[in-house]
């Protein structure tokens, strides 16, 4: 079985983006039912970004569940991790959530359960910590590059590419600077990734893009819209 992350540009809980998900969990998955994963570090587990979740992947045939770390209560994290069909990270500040997964020792369990075949989703913070590097609201509003995620998926990755303004241009000009190249998704585009290598990119929404990212500009990447 493949390694697979799914990295969504923006709203995630769309419901075609969630069936996508579940789909690609199903191919994981060892039996008839997914099991799936929230963690909500980068909104310090905020009640609602858990309900909101709870709330769009509640299906048949699915159990899901979350890990919270502000309020840690699971002991065994890698056990909870390496047992899901799909992990799902929440948006919100990704620095402080590399941080405190770092902390935790989420990083290397995130690590496990991919190897092991587990599908590892998200949007925004959870689309952009997989890859070498990012452009993030972390440290100000104004935006700047993140040079330290996982690194699990070589370049880097810009979320929200069509919906805040200041995107397109600090994204463009740090790779000009010298960030590594990378993917730029509009909201409700998903770019899935297999052996980390990309295999397809999907949108939820007509017209969305992604682009390709380099030295010499935006070069538009292949699209297919969900049904």
């Amino acid at each position: 079985m493949p390694r697979a992350i799914v990295a969504i540009g923006g709203q995630g809980f769309d419901p075609k983006l969630v069936l996508y998900v579940l789909d690609q969990a199903r191919s994981q998955a060892s039996s008839s039912r997914r099991r799936v994963c929230f963690i909500g570090t980068a909104s310090g587990d905020t009640p609602e970004n858990i309900v909101n979740f709870y709330r769009a992947y509640a299906a048949p045939a699915t159990e899901v569940t979350h890990l919270e770390l502000f309020h840690r209560r699971v002991d065994d994290i890698a056990g909870l991790l390496g047992a899901q069909d799909a992990i799902y990270v929440g948006g919100g500040n990704t620095a402080n959530m590399l941080a405190v997964w770092r902390a935790h020792g989420v990083d290397a369990a995130l690590r496990e359960a991919y190897e092991g075949g587990t599908l590892l989703a998200g949007s925004s913070a959870g689309c952009i910590c997989w890859f070498e590097a990012s452009i993030t609201d972390s440290f100000t509003l104004e935006l700047g590059p993140l040079r330290d995620g996982l690194g699990w998926v070589e370049g880097s990755a810009c979320p929200h590419y069509d919906s805040e303004p200041r995107r397109r241009p600090v994204y463009t000009a740090a790779v000009r600077d010298g960030l590594p190249p990378g993917i730029a998704l509009e909201d409700g585009v998903a770019a899935r990734y297999a052996d980390e290598q990309l295999a397809e990119i999907v949108s939820a929404r007509p017209g969305a893009r992604a682009f390709r990212v380099d030295g010499s500009g935006e070069h538009e990447l292949p699209v297919r819209a969900l049904s």
